[in-house]
């Protein structure tokens, strides 16, 4: 990452980094349509990973960026992008990331918001390296019937800062309480951007599942959202409600090894390591329920694997949540659902409903492992109850009502 010799104090992160990226296209985001991807595509854009620089790659059409920048533009207007979400859902911030464009990116952007129902889908994808191009007048005139450039704004025209170390992340807060299925992205009028991630919490049309259908109740794609934990060192919590299996460490939650491990390790009679501490991360389900059955996937971690874990549950009004989010969760009436479980390296392990301890509604649960290490995906599959005022809810709101 490029550095400067005067670097200003780094500002606190915003808290809705704690939400999930619905727009990474580990999840299913996509770009659907840019103006122009002269230097570098515009699906860079949506990379899981963090973006990288090489100062001697080329490309016959100029410096190869892992990002989305446009030509010098030399006519009327300005650059722009849709993205498709790959999780529909509520938007609660951006981090519009320029990292290594520090001569080239865009001055400013601005992030406007759609929900288009299944009755619309766009009439256009992009596919392939389009490296080089830019939209044809077929495409300008289809994206045209989206009437994108009348989407309500969720980020007004903002400077973007240039992408060195201390600056790159330009993150924007966003109060805007409906769906959103895509995002047109505008630059200012020309330039690069390294990385767009749009944090936020999906939403899923709960009064279509049926009641004797069991979902997984903390997934991303049913509302899941991480909202504390004790360390993310080396991967974030959030990772282990993606879709499918990780597809490595990377994609899982892992920890720093605790400092406070004894010297000399103990076990007790069932083989679990006998030492002090914890980790520990809080989720709440995509709508209260009762759970039936538990995956706890260590796919991966083959040396850095926890010894054990334990899941608890609890039901939490909004004010609840409020105050365990304040006070990073050092309260609430938590119960055991799985009692404490010895764990295997690079394993997938299912508890049934004969291993859990609870069969009580709950809103939020807790996963504690000790002392330390990664697990790569959590699954908590059961049935939705009744919403009741005990309880917050993750519930689409149909396109209808926006």
């Amino acid at each position: 990452m490029a550095e400067r010799t005067a670097a200003e104090p780094a500002a606190a992160e915003p808290d809705f980094l704690q939400s999930n990226d619905l727009a990474c296209e580990a999840v299913g985001g996509k770009v659907i349509f840019a103006t122009d991807e002269w230097f570098a595509p515009a699906n860079n854009l949506l990379k899981r990973e963090k973006p990288n620089f090489s100062a001697s790659a080329f490309t016959e059409f100029g410096k190869w960026m892992d990002g989305w920048e446009t030509r010098r533009k030399r006519t009327a207007g300005h650059d722009w992008c849709v993205v498709q979400l790959g999780v529909p859902g509520l938007i609660h911030g951006l981090d519009v990331d320029s990292s290594f464009f520090t001569g080239n990116h865009s001055p400013s952007i601005s992030v406007q918001a759609g929900c288009l129902g299944t009755d619309k889908p766009p009439p256009f994808t992009l596919e392939g390296d389009r490296t080089g191009m830019a939209a044809s007048d077929v495409q300008l005139a289809a994206v045209a019937k989206l009437g994108s450039e009348a989407w309500p704004e969720l980020v007004c025209v903002s400077e973007l800062k240039p992408g060195y170390s201390d600056c790159c992340h330009n993150y924007f807060k966003v109060n805007f309480n409906h769906r959103v299925t895509h995002l047109r992205l505008n630059m200012h009028p020309d330039g690069g951007i390294a990385r767009l991630r749009v944090y936020g919490v999906g939403q899923r049309n709960w009064s279509s599942v049926s009641p004797h259908q069991d979902v997984d109740l903390v997934a991303l794609t049913n509302g899941g959202v991480c909202l504390g934990y004790s360390d993310a060192h080396f991967g974030h919590p959030r990772n282990m409600i993606g879709l499918g299996r990780a597809a490595n460490m990377a994609d899982g939650w892992e920890t720093a090894r605790r400092l406070d491990r004894p010297k000399h390790l103990k076990v007790d009679q069932q083989g679990i390591l006998q030492v002090p501490g914890c980790q520990w991360a809080v989720f709440r389900l995509g709508h209260p329920g009762v759970i039936s059955r538990v995956e706890v996937d260590t796919n991966h971690f083959k040396g850095n694997f926890p010894d054990s874990c334990r899941i608890e549950v609890c039901s939490l009004t909004p004010e609840d949540e409020a105050q365990c989010i304040s006070n990073s969760w050092n309260s609430g009436k938590w119960q055991v659902l799985l009692p404490t479980q010895k764990l295997r390296p690079h394993h997938r392990r299912l508890y049934s409903e004969e291993e859990l301890a609870l069969r009580s509604p709950a809103s939020h649960v807790r996963l504690v492992i000790s002392p330390d290490g990664g697990v790569s995906r959590l699954r908590l599959w059961g049935r939705p109850t009744a919403p009741t005022a005990a309880a917050p809810t993750n519930q689409e709101i149909p396109a209808s009502k926006l």
